[in-house]
């Protein structure tokens, strides 16, 4: 794990629009990250539920904040779940990061109206 691509978190905080109502407002955070493929087990077990996860995103887990969606190379992901080992990083990399506390964002694409 090197953690060398760049994933943008979304969130949001409240804020207010020109009219003065109250809204969330989109923030964006950029986190080093590292990319996994989904599993051969998760990908059938989550479709067999209806879910497609796509992507896994390996983030420092104090660096993540509970973020929904996610942005990566100029698309959108929504986060479906969130994985953090008991002790230390998953056995699928604990070896090539040492000690890094390390969060796994298991994301599925996001489809705008209009995009093909």
């Amino acid at each position: 794990m090197t953690f060398d691509h760049e994933l943008i978190l979304i969130g949001t905080e409240p804020g207010e629009n020109e009219l003065g109502d109250p809204i969330l407002v989109p923030v964006r955070r950029s986190v080093l990250c590292d990319v996994l493929s989904v599993t051969r087990s998760e990908h059938y077990q989550a479709a067999a539920h209806g879910l497609k996860p796509e992507i896994v995103f390996v983030v420092n887990r104090y660096e993540y904040q509970g973020e929904k969606e996610v942005e990566f190379e100029e698309r959108e992901y929504r986060v479906m779940r969130t994985y953090r080992a008991s002790r230390g990083p998953s056995a699928r990399y604990a070896k090539q990061i040492g000690d890094i506390d390390a969060m796994e964002l298991v994301c599925e694409g996001v489809i705008h109206g209009g995009d093909a």
